[in-house]
């Protein structure tokens, strides 16, 4: 059947000059032609992800233009302003993709607003909402290697996409032979006929506002005088993250060189991911040499942003996604009820799998902290459950320790624009009162307890991978561990069971732990790879990450 596919894309005449040399260069290889259209790539709530290349199982534009035929006949079903919002980032091909599927909703009669240059996430999720929508799509691969593209479906209220309606467009791409099936004009077609308009200068202003106006602190920034170093690791970040720290004051800004500016080969960090020490290298160099109180670096769709923060003796140290999760939580409740801009009964939202220390810190402020699966996409369901009930301004604070964050309902996903002006914002407080983040960060510890939280990674390649992460997760399940490390354990929740944890499915195993430490083992719904989070409790790092690594060690036989 493969073999069938491949011949007949083959002899098909292809639109995409670098799919063809591709296809001549593995004929006769059958496991390179087998990896390639043995299975399609299969679209769910966060769209499509996978490898550039000719074939099914790899991201090119008749596998856009299916995707987005799918989407297309969904839309069509929906009535409304039968729009769609389209944004990308700098990744290869991102700007043909985002055009690909612009020309086909075209053809089918959808309009669309698309930027006239790359913009990240949040950006495409508040054009999204700006313009009432039926859809948004951003074509992206978030942090993924430079090989990786991919394309991110979001519904009418800037959120990625409901199981539901992604469903739907499932088997509506489906029934779309793959090179043939889907309708399709050109580019500058649909921009000719008025079916195709780029988003306006007020819907770009309209997006800062609400960033800008989600200051804790307005003003400060002006007169603290705080050096830093940003990154937007050749990705969207740039112009959005300057601009809004531009417009609040702060100007002292280096930005990495060979980083600045859009490149899809990521040439100076493979992995643009920053969570990882690798993407802030550079920016840490120059930092040392600027003397910069701090480094920003977002990822390349610029929903994510990592930060280093001064150490001892003009060294820079990473901060956590936890570490900043609760840093914020505790900034912007303090800073709230400083200012008087509390709201009544205010809610924040974070992961299952983030840090407990968010929790107490919530308590502490009487804000009401309400944990829900992993994917920014159900902190975007509590906002809009919020906004259902006419309450949407006691939304606070979500985040995840993935580097996600955002403040303010404006949006309904992560956004590193905000995340990059609350935490700059965080850095001048603290340097202006005679204090720091590591410091502050220090007080936070020694008032609510040492928690330490680390994750590690199993990585399961190749068409056996899922399989094999598919087994282990299953004999958790048929055979719970009575014990870890040494350490009896207390409770298990099972997330595929919703009638004991109150949330929608999802295959997650949490092991509370005599002691009060807990360890999380979920798959991740974008990488072949089980994910272990490890929350440990000590008088001090030394004890807690000691006994992470016992739980991580005897972990290590099961998920190896």
């Amino acid at each position: 059947m493969y073999q069938d596919d491949y011949r007949r894309w083959l002899s098909a005449s292809l639109e995409d000059a670098d799919l063809k040399p591709e296809l001549q260069r593995i004929a006769g290889n059958d496991d390179e032609i087998k990896d390639r259209f043995a299975v399609a790539l299969k679209f769910g709530t966060a769209g499509l992800r996978g490898v550039l290349g000719a074939g099914t199982n790899r991201m090119n534009i008749y596998v856009v233009r299916q995707a987005t035929q799918g989407l297309a006949n969904w839309v069509k079903t929906q009535g409304g302003n039968q729009l769609v919002a389209i944004s990308y980032d700098s990744r290869l091909k991102s700007d043909v993709f985002a055009k690909t599927a612009a020309g086909v909703l075209a053809t089918n009669g959808i309009k669309v607003r698309i930027y006239d240059a790359l913009m990240p996430v949040p950006a495409l999720s508040f054009a999204t909402r700006y313009y009432q929508c039926n859809a948004g799509i951003m074509v992206t691969a978030s942090h993924n290697p430079a090989k990786y593209n991919g394309y991110k479906a979001y519904g009418p209220d800037g959120c990625q996409m409901t199981d539901d309606a992604a469903a739907i467009v499932y088997a509506e791409i489906l029934k779309t032979d793959v090179l043939t099936g889907a309708r399709y004009i050109s580019f500058a077609e649909g921009v000719e006929n008025g079916l195709i308009r780029f988003v306006g200068d007020d819907c770009k202003k309209a997006f800062y506002e609400a960033i800008e106006a989600r200051q804790v602190r307005p003003g400060l920034c002006r007169t603290a005088g705080l050096k830093l170093v940003y990154s937007p690791l050749n990705g969207s970040g740039l112009v959005p993250v300057t601009q809004v720290l531009n417009d609040i004051g702060i100007e002292d800004i280096t930005i990495v060189p060979d980083q600045e500016y859009p490149n899809g080969y990521f040439t100076t960090c493979s992995y643009p991911n920053p969570e990882i020490y690798a993407a802030l290298e550079q920016g840490l160099k120059l930092a040392e040499q600027t003397g910069a109180g701090l480094v920003l670096a977002s990822d390349p769709d610029a929903d994510r942003v990592g930060i280093a923060r001064e150490g001892p003796a003009g060294s820079y140290e990473l901060v956590s996604g936890n570490e900043m999760g609760v840093l914020l939580l505790d900034y912007i409740c303090a800073g709230r009820i400083e200012k008087g801009t509390m709201p009544e009964n205010p809610v924040a939202v974070k992961s299952i799998v983030s840090t407990p220390l968010a929790d107490a810190v919530a308590a502490h402020y009487g804000v009401e902290m309400r944990n829900v699966l992993t994917g920014f996409k159900w902190i975007g369901d509590q906002i809009a459950s919020l906004e259902a009930a006419g309450e949407v301004d006691r939304f606070i604070f979500g985040f995840e320790e993935s580097y996600g964050y955002l403040a303010g309902p404006y949006v309904r996903d992560k956004d590193a624009v905000i995340a990059s002006m609350l935490i700059c914002e965080m850095a001048a407080y603290y340097r202006s009162i005679g204090s720091s983040i590591k410091e502050h960060l220090e007080e936070l510890y020694a008032q609510y307890g040492r928690y330490l939280n680390k994750v590690d990674s199993f990585e399961f390649p190749g068409l056996t991978g899922m399989d094999k992460m598919s087994s282990i997760m299953q004999g958790l399940r048929d055979n719970p561990p009575a014990e870890i490390g040494g350490y009896k354990v207390t409770k298990v929740t099972d997330y595929q069971k919703p009638e004991e944890t109150g949330l929608p499915a999802a295959n997650v195993l949490i092991y509370a732990l005599e002691g009060g430490a807990t360890t999380v083992v979920r798959p991740s719904g974008t990488e072949p790879k089980i994910k272990t989070y490890f929350t440990t409790l000590g008088k001090d790092v030394a004890e807690a990450q000691a006994q992470k690594d016992q739980l991580a060690e005897a972990l290590k036989p099961i998920l190896a």
